[in-house]
């Protein structure tokens, strides 16, 4: 009876072990299944998403998982590049992982070519005509606003009493002759003394003094051009009472016009005497006109920095008046500096640089900054025209690493070179841009 019951003991406790084994063996079935579905559902989503989403092929050839896309795009085989381009055969080995990237060629820029500055028109030689003596005017023979001449008739002032004293001078004259003749000739018959007749040659040479002094009051009262040029309005009419305080009119001589401008002190040894400039009159736009540095100061002003600089422009058509305002340009071999995309500069905690692309890798530049401008950056680096520099892709971008140019053969014909049969274009020549 013991036996029997030992043996129905171990007969129940074998069955609850067995229990348990086949509900553990059920459990860990059902994860593998669960993991297996999960497996499955991502991959049925990753296949969708490769094959409808437009850009997936970019986004996995950017991250170097090109290999896994199942929907390339036509053209593209193994290693991403285009068969017949020197890509690897479909099926093929697949070479080392390329970052997708669209570059810019460097062109040439200048800087510090030229001047340009802002002055005044003045006229070569400029007078203001005053009378010497007072009177009051009785003629105005010249028309203003016209031309004259040097020495001709500006104004007549009432001279009767200047032609009396001259007239009264000219028989001083011709009584003192007659009377030194005369004792001239008593000396030579011992009639007079010498004494007498020196004195009378002396009274002679007194009254001809007196003549033109007269002759010289007389001419003060008619006014003369000093120069040639061209008149400007007359301050004073017929008639009107005038003292050497008052200014008659203005002479401009006009054949040329000089500009006075300042430049700043970093151009101060680029101003030479001679030195060919170009000017457009604010008032004449579209019209340039040719002349040269004529004066240049000894000395910057300390106020503002600045050096003052005349030039002379030829005006033979009498196109241009004193006063105007000029727009000068000063041309100079200034400096050249490599001219980058914006889109290539890139900054880190060292400065700025850009991706150089050279035999099919990339270069890291660095760079300095010269200038900024709304179509190029001009930079301070060791680079050349015509090399390609990254402007889109530099995210995926590193050292060393291979790159492949999107659209590589219209990259190549803008840069100016042949087209390569490599998916890389290689390195451009030297070039000059603007």
């Amino acid at each position: 009876m013991r036996n029997c019951v030992q043996y129905e003991v171990k007969i129940v406790g074998s069955a609850a072990v067995s229990g348990r084994s086949l509900q553990k063996e059920s459990t860990t079935l059902k994860l593998w299944k669960q993991l297996l579905v999960s497996i499955v559902l991502v991959g049925a989503a990753f296949l969708i998403w490769s094959a409808f989403y437009p850009g997936a092929h970019d986004i996995l050839a950017r991250n170097g998982l090109e290999r896994i896309s199942f929907f390339a795009p036509a053209g593209d085989t193994a290693g991403g590049a285009p068969s017949g381009q020197g890509g690897a055969r479909q099926g093929g080995p697949r070479g080392p992982q390329e970052a997708l990237v669209v570059v810019a060629a460097v062109s040439e820029g200048l800087v510090n070519d030229r001047l340009t500055a802002i002055g005044s028109g003045q006229a070569v030689r400029s007078v203001s005509v005053r009378t010497l003596v007072s009177g009051q005017i009785v003629e105005i023979p010249v028309r203003p606003g016209g031309k004259v001449e040097r020495g001709d008739v500006l104004i007549r002032l009432d001279a009767a009493e200047e032609e009396l004293a001259v007239e009264r001078a000219r028989l001083a004259v011709a009584d003192a002759q007659a009377k030194a003749d005369r004792l001239q000739s008593l000396v030579a018959s011992r009639a007079v003394s010498s004494v007498e007749a020196a004195q009378a040659q002396n009274a002679l040479d007194a009254a001809k003094v007196a003549f033109r002094e007269a002759e010289l009051d007389l001419s003060r009262r008619t006014v003369t051009a000093p120069i040639s040029g061209s008149l400007g309005i007359l301050a004073v009419d017929t008639g009107d009472y005038v003292t050497s305080q008052t200014e008659i009119a203005s002479i401009d001589d006009r054949s040329e016009i000089l500009v006075e401008f300042f430049v700043p002190e970093r151009f101060t040894s680029g101003m030479q005497i001679g030195k060919e400039i170009a000017a457009t009159a604010i008032s004449r736009p579209g019209e340039a006109f040719v002349g040269e540095i004529s004066a240049v100061d000894n000395r910057v002003d300390e106020a503002s920095r600045t050096l003052r600089v005349r030039a002379l422009i030829p005006n033979p058509d009498d196109l241009l008046r004193a006063g105007m305002s000029f727009e000068v340009t000063v041309a100079f071999e200034g400096e050249r500096w490599p001219a980058v995309d914006p889109l290539a500069i890139q900054w880190d905690s060292t400065g700025a640089y850009v991706w150089r692309v050279t035999d099919g890798k990339a270069e890291r530049m660095d760079v300095a900054i010269i200038q900024r401008n709304s179509d190029s950056v001009l930079v301070k680096a060791e680079m050349s025209a015509g090399d390609l520099v990254v402007t889109e892709g530099v995210q995926s971008v590193r050292s060393g690493s291979a790159v492949r140019i999107l659209g590589g053969d219209r990259q190549s014909e803008a840069a100016g070179e042949p087209t390569a049969q490599s998916t890389v274009p290689q390195k451009t020549g030297s070039g000059s841009g603007a």
